[in-house]
């Protein structure tokens, strides 16, 4: 049984003509699964569709064995699904830790042992934790807009575009953090314009195009598609 999947979904914002048409995917145990696409294709307008943010015209979210199809974007994490969207990730003006403790806002009793594993996956944070966000580098805000999420220990972790915006040498780094992230045991979904690198770590993929699936495969087979690779990787 699949950790988290989108069956049939065709979804849109308000009254307005639907994104997603027909969008089916699915995340397993264990699995970094990476949706590519161009702008406009509705890769990030599917990971919305799990957190209820969009009007369901037709289709399922699952989450295991149950139906969150438009269940409220609390109860989603509280079922254990976190978000890391694009922009507007941290809380610029709270110092790091501060910023790791909004993270952990339904949990009750001592934050010591969340703080220590989010600290040891990412060293650079707990030397700047009394630091506010704002003054960070991109990368650095990306460490800690990711560490909020992992305070919850999520059975799903969800990345909308992590790398935008980052240099190459930063990016190379968030990549590689991804890969340890589930190497703990986390499934991550992520929307990545950075393909071939998103690709390269994943386990399967998916291709958008108009908000309908043009390509699905392993992350290896999707490299090597020849139309993948000319519409979405540079050739």
């Amino acid at each position: 049984m699949s950790v988290l999947a989108l069956h049939n979904v065709t979804a849109g914002y308000g009254s307005d003509a639907p994104i997603l048409h027909g969008v089916s995917l699915s995340l397993e145990a264990g699995e970094i699964v990476s949706i590519i696409g161009p702008n406009g294709a509705g890769k990030s307008t599917a990971m919305k569709a799990v957190f209820g943010l969009l009007h369901m015209h037709g289709g399922k979210v699952m989450l295991g064995d149950e139906d969150i199809s438009g269940v409220a974007t609390e109860k989603v994490v509280a079922r254990g699904v976190c978000f890391v969207p694009q922009t507007d990730n941290v809380f610029p003006n709270l110092s790091v830790q501060e910023n790791l403790e909004m993270g952990a806002f339904i949990l009750d009793g001592p934050l010591d042992e969340r703080l220590a594993h989010v600290y040891g996956l990412f060293p650079p944070l707990l030397e700047r934790r009394n630091a506010p966000a704002g003054v960070l580098s991109g990368g650095q805000r990306q460490m800690v807009a990711m560490g909020r999420a992992l305070m919850l220990d999520p059975e799903v972790l969800m990345l909308d575009e992590p790398t935008a915006g980052l240099s190459p040498k930063y990016a190379e780094e968030i990549f590689g953090l991804v890969r340890h992230i589930n190497g703990s045991g986390t499934p991550i979904l992520m929307v990545e314009q950075n393909a071939r690198q998103a690709l390269a770590i994943s386990h399967r993929g998916y291709v958008l195009v108009d908000g309908q699936n043009r390509h699905t495969g392993t992350g290896a087979e999707l490299i090597a598609d020849r139309e993948v690779a000319e519409m979405f990787l540079g050739g």
